[in-house]
């Protein structure tokens, strides 16, 4: 399985892995368990996706079974934007740990690099981006402290690495100035790099966002290039990505495309196919925080 050697650890982080946002609950154990059967060896979490205990189900299934060992697993949650204060940070790291069974993260995320008034988890979890009152509620808390209290965990071995996510340059600028560890994923600088929403808007559409671009999977270029190799759509948009050395987290819950999805390393693109799909770029932001409140247009 290809791999990205991270900077800081020298551990080795899976080129594709499995994402699990918008995966349900009621199918998320058995998602997890199958994928782990297919050969899935990273898994990409978040305690905004609410279903960190069942992933975790499904992880403790497969050591019990005697599929893997948790040292052969590389998994990833992120911190919500609601526990950004030095306190709070390793609460919830503790909690979310306790949520999928295990001991340690093998990368732990700042999900979003904005920070919200807090949220008591027994009052709501996962909290989400909106206060009871349907708006959101900013909290003025420093990068600089969220991520010294990420550092401890690195320190205390809850999360072997720590990184970013949904973060914009000179934020990323700033927290290098004074890290102690600098950020292990969220490619510039050395820091490796997991893409997200590799197929386009879908996932999307039902927040309101992505209406104004089409799906990746049924762009006639991607087709063109999938037929001259035999392979889906999907298999080539990832391997677009994955030969460039960024890594992957597709998701599915048909076992069909999850396995389809794990093989997309299994050929090369021509220099002139990774070009065709380049110029498809259009500087579309998806996942974009200004969609929910346009004070947070700043941050990320």
């Amino acid at each position: 399985m290809a791999t990205i050697v991270l900077k800081r650890t020298g551990q080795k982080m899976p080129l594709v892995g499995f994402g699990l946002w918008k995966v349900t609950k009621s199918t998320c154990a058995d998602t997890v368990y199958d994928a782990i059967k297919a050969g899935y060896r990273l898994f990409d979490g978040a305690g905004d996706y609410g279903n960190e205990k069942e992933a975790g189900e499904g992880v403790r299934r497969a050591i019990s079974d005697g599929i893997v060992k948790r040292e052969d697993l590389f998994i990833t949650s992120k911190l919500w934007n609601t526990f950004h204060a030095h306190d709070h940070v390793k609460t919830l790291a503790k909690m979310q740990l306790g949520l999928w069974g295990i001991d340690y993260f093998d990368l732990f995320l700042v999900h979003f690099p904005i920070a919200l008034q807090y949220v008591d988890p027994s009052h709501r979890y996962p909290p989400e981006w909106f206060g009871d009152d349907g708006k959101v509620h900013l909290q003025n808390t420093p990068m600089s402290e969220t991520w010294g209290a990420m550092e401890e965990l690195a320190d205390e071995g809850l999360a072997k690495n720590i990184g970013l996510s949904n973060c914009q340059g000179s934020l990323i600028l700033d927290v290098l100035r004074y890290a102690k560890y600098e950020p292990q994923v969220l490619q510039t600088l050395g820091i490796a790099v997991t893409a997200y929403s590799s197929f386009g808007p879908q996932s999307y559409l039902e927040l309101g966002m992505g209406k104004d671009s089409a799906s990746l999977l049924e762009h006639n270029v991607v087709g063109s290039i999938a037929s001259a190799h035999g392979k889906t759509p999907a298999q080539v948009l990832l391997r677009w990505a994955t030969q460039r050395g960024i890594a992957v987290i597709p998701k599915s819950n048909d076992h069909g495309r999850l396995v389809a999805n794990l093989q997309c390393d299994s050929f090369d693109l021509t220099d002139s196919e990774i070009a065709s799909l380049s110029a498809l770029n259009i500087n579309y932001r998806l996942n974009d925080p200004v969609a929910m409140d346009p004070r947070m247009a700043i941050f990320a």
